[in-house]
């Protein structure tokens, strides 16, 4: 019988590295009882998680579940990307974007039960700088953020995010991109150029009110800086849907887009930081990933 992998980051969540353990033997207990042959590994380094759901497809596993945040998700979902081989989510990352927004159960032991139960339907997967994102892409501040969010060392999660992103306002000086899609160029000096494929950034954060998993568009959510002080004061408008109202943000849906810089940029893939180079393309890959999630 096909097996279940379910792939596990120790750490993610800012939990303590000692749960591990406790999500492993909940895990394997799930699924068991499901009457599943149950595999389960814990990731330890960067990029782990990738070469695991490798394996477990070659092995002939049936479905593969991500218990961490977006960027677990990101390795699982980008070995699993073109293939059959379905996706399963366990929330437990610091903002859980893509997880909200496709509804699933923010309690481990629901969202690996409802997860085995599930019918398998497609989702398209983003592209920046030829790295794969299942929620979102970014450039320049967010970017940023989650640069400095990966070095840090030690305890993670909201509070950790939301001290970075306040110190980053104070230094943060955002360069001049110049960005075509099908639509037209334009030169703009932005604060932050965002692709995104589902609404949420994580939290509530709502980056592209509109955006879709199954549509297969990217909502390209540029924020031009008018003035420090105007973008601190359209800061909460990313938890209450409207960010369309922030002055200099346009959202524009593209399936392709060049973003361009005079230096080498730094972006993000759902939350992991890429230095890229001056030139960044950016496209949808529709229908491109499997997901079991309910």
């Amino acid at each position: 019988m096909p097996s279940i992998a379910i792939i596990i980051n120790p750490i993610s969540g800012g939990v303590r590295a000692g749960e591990a353990r406790a999500r492993a033997e909940l895990a394997s207990a799930i699924v068991d009882r499901h009457g599943d042959p149950a595999e389960v590994f814990v990731t330890e380094r960067a990029g782990h998680a990738r070469d695991l759901t490798r394996a477990a497809v070659a092995r002939g596993s049936r479905l593969v579940m991500a218990w961490g945040g977006d960027g677990t998700i990101n390795e699982v979902a980008s070995a699993l990307a073109f293939g059959d081989i379905p996706l399963g989510i366990v929330p437990a990352g610091s903002g859980n974007g893509l997880a909200r927004q496709l509804g699933v159960n923010m309690r481990p032991a629901e969202a690996i039960r409802l997860a085995i139960a599930a019918e398998p339907r497609r989702i398209d997967l983003g592209e920046l700088g030829d790295r794969l994102f299942v929620n979102a892409a970014g450039i320049g501040f967010d970017a940023y953020v989650a640069s400095r969010f990966n070095e840090r060392s030690g305890r993670r999660g909201l509070m950790t995010y939301a001290l970075i992103t306040a110190n980053a306002l104070r230094t943060y000086e955002p360069p001049e991109y110049s960005i075509t899609t099908p639509e037209g160029n334009v030169r703009v000096r932005a604060v932050l150029v965002t692709a995104a494929n589902s609404a949420e950034f994580g939290n509530g954060a709502c980056i592209a009110p509109g955006a879709r998993v199954d549509d297969g568009l990217l909502d390209l959510v540029v924020i031009a800086e008018r003035s420090r002080l105007q973008t601190l004061i359209g800061l909460p408008r990313l938890f209450n849907g409207t960010v369309k109202q922030v002055p200099g943000c346009s959202i524009t849906r593209v399936t392709t887009a060049t973003i361009e810089s005079d230096r080498p940029m730094r972006f993000h893939v759902d939350g992991e930081a890429v230095t890229g180079g001056t030139i960044l393309r950016l496209r949808i890959h529709p229908a491109a990933l499997n997901v079991c999630v309910a």
